[in-house]
């Protein structure tokens, strides 16, 4: 499966495609690779704990198994649905796939 990255801008893509070019060939270290992904490429959007809770309840699943599905505690995803707590790093990510694709993309 390919997915698509979404760039900040058409220039964004255009540097960051020459980017590529000259990594592939090893005309740049993977660092200077990352610091072009990071400066072109979008990042994930915050979840308010509002929509965390509708995208659970949208996939018509319970805490503990929402939990199950993004290996992570119950406690950890009530705190996200209150806001005492926000995901970060990977677990964003994987909320914004989830998101996007539903849970099927877990199994």
């Amino acid at each position: 499966m390919t997915t698509k990255s979404k760039f900040k801008s058409p220039a964004f893509e255009a540097i960051h495609s020459a980017a590529s070019g000259l990594f592939s060939i090893d005309a740049i270290p993977q660092e200077t690779m990352r610091s072009f992904d990071k400066a072109c490429l979008n990042s994930v959007d915050d979840l308010q704990p509002l929509e965390i809770k509708a995208l659970r309840e949208k996939l018509n699943v319970s805490q503990p198994v929402f939990a199950s599905y993004l290996n992570t505690s119950v406690s950890t995803v009530q705190k996200w649905e209150s806001g005492v707590k926000r995901p970060g790093g990977l677990a964003l990510k994987l909320l914004a796939v989830v998101q996007k694709h539903g849970l099927k993309v877990l199994i």
